[in-house]
This record gives structure tokens, C-alpha cells and sequence, in this order.
């Protein structure tokens, strides 16, 4: 990985460094994820809305992680060679199958929580409440407004160059 010219990025577009701010976070906490916890971002997904809502069907695990029911069964496969999720079968509907977390599956869903809710800023910007709340404003109304056709009309968050 190349270092970036921060004097550079001054010129950028907000909606562009936006976009460069949520990759190398999400590369950092993938990085994370994989050395800690052994966890892909799908399978962390996975564990969280277990730990939340308890045993699931395949399909509201599905619809709880955004994702597709047969790219889960490829997540829940692999959490459970990892002995962190279970399929057991429904006593009265054998055709039924719900996943639950083990309890290694508990406590690194646990740890997970605890990671996330780590009061520690990223950055002395959001050290201050009030310019942290600034920025959370910003990222809900981001997160609230741009649905895919928004998202797929703004070229500069795809990278492409502004005419």
C-alpha cells in the first residue's frame, strides 16, 4: 500500500473523500477482523444479529444481513467449521433449520461489542462532541439519503472523473 499525499487531498471533493475515508477504514477493520477474530465482515454481520435476535431461519438471517440467501449459506458453512454458529434442525418441522450461535460463537460476538462500543476516537476531530456530532449528522443524512439510483447518479463516489 501506497502512502497518500494529504496535502493532495485538500482539493478533493467531500463526497470523494468520503468514499477514499470509508475504504481505508474498512480495510483497517477487515485487517482487524481477520487477525483477531479469524471473521470475515459477512460473518461478523452473522454473529451480531445472532447475539441480537437469537435463533433465526436461514431466510431472516438472510434479510437481517443484507445479503442474499445463498451467499449466506457460504458464511454460515464457514462459521460453522469455525464451531462459532450451529444449525439444529426444528423438533416438529424436521425441514425447518435455525441457526443459533455455540457459545465460542457467544463470547466472540461479545468481544465484537465490545470492540465497537470502544469509546476511543478515531481521530482529534471527533475527540470533540461537538464536532462529533457534527460528523454523525452528516454520515446518518449520507446514509438516510443516498439510495442506489442516488448513489449510482453521483459519479465522483464511484471514482470517476467530474466533467
Amino acid at each position: 500500500m501506497f502512502a497518500v499525499e494529504l496535502v493532495n487531498l485538500h482539493d478533493i471533493p467531500l463526497g470523494r473523500l468520503l468514499v477514499l475515508a470509508g475504504q481505508r477504514a474498512a480495510n483497517r477493520w477487515n485487517q482487524l477482523l481477520a487477525d483477531r477474530f479469524g471473521l470475515t465482515g459477512s460473518g461478523m454481520a452473522v454473529l451480531l444479529a445472532l447475539h441480537g435476535r437469537g435463533e433465526l431461519t436461514h431466510g431472516e438471517l438472510a434479510l437481517l444481513c443484507f445479503v442474499r440467501p445463498p451467499t449466506l449459506t457460504g458464511i454460515v458453512d464457514t462459521l460453522e467449521k469455525s464451531g462459532l454458529v450451529e444449525r439444529q434442525r426444528d423438533g416438529a418441522d424436521r425441514r425447518a433449520v435455525r441457526l443459533a450461535l455455540t457459545l465460542d460463537g457467544a463470547v466472540a460476538a461479545q468481544s465484537l461489542i465490545s470492540l465497537m462500543r470502544n469509546p476511543r476516537p478515531l481521530t482529534s476531530v471527533d475527540a470533540d462532541p461537538a464536532k462529533a456530532q457534527v460528523i454523525r449528522e452528516f454520515l446518518l443524512e449520507i446514509i438516510a439519503k443516498m439510495t442506489d439510483t442516488e448513489a449510482a447518479e453521483v459519479p465522483i463516489l464511484h471514482g470517476e472523473e467530474s466533467s
